[in-house]
């Protein structure tokens, strides 16, 4: 009896949030959390639930601008060391974006793991912004180059991370994005004070963080005066800039 070819794992799009614009005019890839090392394919339910929030707040909020919003489904859960597994889906899911939609903007948006994945996968020609919420970086080690910044050259990059990360040292993202900031100004970080890995205790002045930057980053609409005076501050008050209490409920919707 011939044996069975193992099924090809390929990454995929989910339908899109809301109702699917007829002329797209800029596309967000969202990109869940995943795991250092896993050879299990995600759960689609699991991965869209843990971008699903954001997801509704940017499709909301780019409905008058004709914005497709995604969930990038994974082919693994895993990283896998140099397979970057997740970095290649989030290249692919922009590939897929531009064949979908033509010549359309790309922001690349991840939580955890997918906020390292969105970061390198930054440099993709259709990618004109980076948002990650807690990304999950490696530690520091001298025996292994340091993970890469000049994919985002050219880029606008907002980083987001809780004081309180017990998962992911924001040392880590910190130091990343000095890095980025050396070679693209258009960098910038914020910091939620005594909040952990998820964002939960501010979850309303996150996601309204993100809306204003990925609005601003995609439609050419006006920066708040907090994201504004984060990406024109040197180093390192640009990128320890306090997230406010209440950021977001005095901007205009």
């Amino acid at each position: 009896m011939a044996q069975q070819a193992t099924p090809v794992r390929r990454a995929r799009l989910g339908r899109a949030l809301g109702p699917e614009p007829t002329a797209v005019s800029g596309v967000v890839l969202l990109l869940p959390g995943g795991e250092q090392v896993s050879g299990r394919r995600p759960s689609p339910m699991v991965a869209t639930a843990s971008v699903r929030g954001l997801g509704r707040r940017l499709t909301r909020a780019g409905r008058g601008e004709s914005l497709a919003t995604h969930v990038v489904h994974y082919r693994y859960r895993g990283w896998n060391g140099s397979e970057a597994h997740l970095a290649r889906d989030a290249a692919w899911a922009a590939d897929e974006a531009v064949r979908r939609y033509g010549d359309v903007p790309v922001c690349l948006a991840g939580i955890g793991m997918g906020g390292r994945a969105a970061l390198r996968a930054g440099g993709h020609e259709a990618v004109t912004s980076v948002l990650a919420l807690a990304p999950w970086l490696p530690e520091e080690d001298v025996a292994a180059p340091p993970e890469p910044v000049k994919q985002l050259a050219g880029r606008r990059v907002l980083i987001v991370h809780g004081t309180n990360d017990a998962r992911t040292d924001p040392e880590l993202s910190f130091r990343l994005a000095a890095r980025a900031k050396k070679a693209n100004r258009d960098v910038c970080r914020f910091e939620v004070h005594s909040d952990g890995h998820g964002l939960h205790q501010y979850r309303d002045e996150v996601y309204a963080l993100a809306e204003d930057f990925v609005m601003g980053a995609l439609f050419g609409r006006a920066f708040s005066r907090p994201v504004q005076d984060a990406l024109a501050a040197p180093p390192p008050l640009g990128l320890r800039m306090p997230l406010a209490v209440g950021f977001g409920k005095s901007l205009r919707r």
